[in-house]
C-alpha cells in the first residue's frame, strides 16, 4: 500500500449540498480553505450524503447542489492542483469507518450535541425526523478522520461536531493501539495512535447573521438558506442590491423618540460593514454616526450594495466560465475522488489492522 503520508500538515472541511454557498460560509470558513490551500494538503468534501437527512425526497436537487458547490468551490479560487475536491458518496470507506466509529459513541452522548437539537429546532422537524438525521453526525466523524487530518477549517456552529470527532479520536487510540489516556492531544499520533486529536479553525467570523429580523429569543439568527436571510456568492449585482436594500435594520431608528437609541449591534446592516468593509476607519465614524442618529439607513445600505458587488463580482465572473463548462467541473471532482479514495482506503485499512479486522487485502477501483 502506498503511504498518503506527505511533507504538508493536511486539513479537511467541506460542505453539505443544500443549495448554492452564501457570505456566511465564505468568511465561516472559505476564507481559511483560500489562505491555507498553498501550505496544507487540504481535502475539501462535498457531503452529499449528509443533505438527505432531510431532503431523501429531493434526490435531483441534491444533485444539482454537488454541482453547485463545487462551481462555487472554483469560483471563489479554490485550485484542484492544489487542493482535493471529492463527492463524500463516492468514498466507500466513509461508510466502512461510520460503522466502527458508531460503537464508541453513546447514545445519550449523541443526543447533546446542541448543534443537532438546533438543527432540529430550526427546521421544524419535531419528533418527524429519519434515523439518518441521527446517524449524521457519526458519519461526520468519519467523514473527517477518514483522512487523519490536523486541522479542520469550520463555522462556530459545528464545534460541537468536532468535539464528539476529538472524543471519538481519543477513544479508537487508547482502545485499539494503546495510547495512555493521559496522553496530551497533541501527542496521540506520536504515542502510537492512528487518529488525530484534530484541532478546529475557526473562520474570522464566527457567525454571520442573515439579513432577516431576529428571531423568537430576540436574537438575530444566522445566516441560512433555509430561513431565506442570505445574500449568496452567486447572485448577480440587482440580487444583492434588493436584498441589502430590504435588509432589517435596528427597529429603534424608527421606533425611538431618542434617536440615540439606534444600536448597532442589533443591526444585520452594522455586521456586515464590520465584516466585509475593508476601510474600517470610515465603518468606525459611520456606526458613531449612526448612533447619534446623523445618517440614516438607506444611504448605509447603498455604501454596503457598493463593499458586497465589489467581492461578488469577480466571484460571478469566473463562476459564469465553470457554468458553461460543467464536463469540468465534474472531471475536478472525478480526479479529486480518486486522490481521496486512495487516502480513505489507506486509514481504513491500518484501523481494520488496529482493530484486529484486517482478513482480506482489497483493491478499489472507482
Amino acid at each position: 500500500m502506498t503511504s498518503s503520508v506527505t511533507a504538508k500538515p493536511r486539513i479537511l472541511t467541506g460542505d453539505t449540498p443544500t443549495g448554492k454557498l452564501h457570505l456566511g460560509h465564505y468568511v465561516g470558513s472559505i476564507e481559511n480553505r483560500l489562505a491555507l490551500q498553498n501550505d496544507y494538503d487540504c481535502y475539501f468534501l462535498i457531503a452529499n450524503k449528509h443533505a438527505f437527512t432531510t431532503r431523501a425526497d429531493k434526490p435531483d436537487d441534491i444533485r444539482q447542489s454537488v454541482i453547485d458547490i463545487a462551481t462555487d468551490w472554483l469560483a471563489v479560487g479554490i485550485d484542484p492542483a492544489k487542493a482535493t475536491m471529492f463527492v463524500q458518496s463516492e468514498v466507500p470507506a466513509i461508510d466502512e469507518l461510520s460503522n466502527f466509529f458508531g460503537m464508541l459513541v453513546p447514545y445519550p452522548r449523541l443526543m447533546r450535541n446542541p448543534t443537532l437539537k438546533d438543527e432540529i429546532r430550526d427546521k421544524g422537524l419535531g419528533d418527524n425526523y429519519a434515523f439518518g438525521f441521527l446517524w449524521y453526525p457519526i458519519g461526520q466523524i468519519a467523514d473527517i478522520l477518514a483522512f487523519r487530518p490536523d486541522m479542520v477549517p469550520v463555522g462556530e456552529d459545528q464545534l460541537p461536531h468536532l468535539e464528539l470527532t476529538r472524543e471519538v479520536a481519543r477513544r479508537f487510540d487508547q482502545l485499539y493501539c494503546g495510547v495512555d489516556p493521559h496522553t496530551q492531544d497533541k501527542d496521540y499520533i506520536k504515542a502510537g495512535g492512528l487518529f488525530p486529536v484534530i484541532e478546529p479553525k475557526l473562520g474570522r467570523i464566527r457567525r454571520l447573521v442573515g439579513t432577516g429580523a431576529p428571531g423568537p429569543g430576540g436574537q438575530l439568527l444566522k445566516m441560512s438558506k433555509s430561513l431565506n436571510n442570505a445574500i449568496f456568492l452567486s447572485d448577480d449585482a440587482e440580487t444583492v442590491q434588493k436584498k441589502v436594500m430590504a435588509m432589517y435594520t435596528d427597529p429603534n431608528r424608527v421606533r425611538a423618540t431618542d434617536p440615540g437609541n439606534a444600536n448597532p449591534e442589533q443591526n444585520p446592516l452594522w455586521a456586515f460593514h464590520e465584516a466585509f468593509n475593508p476601510d474600517a476607519k470610515w465603518v468606525a465614524e459611520n456606526e458613531d454616526l449612526y448612533r447619534q442618529g446623523k445618517v440614516g439607513d438607506v444611504a448605509m445600505k447603498r455604501k454596503l450594495v457598493e463593499v458586497l458587488n465589489a467581492i461578488v463580482e469577480p466571484i460571478r465572473m469566473r463562476r459564469r466560465h465553470f457554468e458553461q463548462r460543467p464536463d469540468e467541473v465534474i472531471d475536478v471532482l472525478r480526479e479529486g475522488t480518486k486522490r481521496a479514495n486512495a487516502v480513505a482506503e489507506e486509514t481504513l485499512a491500518l484501523a481494520k489492522k488496529a482493530m484486529r479486522q484486517d482478513y482480506f487485502p482489497r483493491v478499489l477501483n472507482i
